[in-house]
């Protein structure tokens, strides 16, 4: 299954994430297929970098989000292209 989820980055205690594309079965900081967008929690204003077109195109095709990623990217305005969950 392809999932979207975060890819964490960054020195320690300085958290820098990246919103990927990756196989449920990789590692979370493993191989991924394709970086759609980054979020970084530390800064003052919204962090979140996101390509909505890109992450519609994969949601057509099935990939899952993960929890955190469905919050981000309703506050990053994808609230429409986000599936609910069942």
């Amino acid at each position: 299954m392809v999932k979207i989820r975060l890819a964490r980055h960054g020195r320690h205690k300085r958290p820098f994430y990246r919103i990927v594309v990756a196989d449920s079965c990789s590692p979370r900081d493993g191989r991924f297929i394709e970086v759609l967008g980054t979020y970084d929690p530390l800064a003052d204003a919204s962090g979140i970098r996101v390509d909505l077109t890109r992450v519609a195109g994969w949601l057509k095709q099935g990939a899952q989000t993960t929890d955190t990623v469905k919050q981000l990217l309703k506050q990053a305005g994808a609230g429409a292209a986000v599936p609910q969950a069942s």
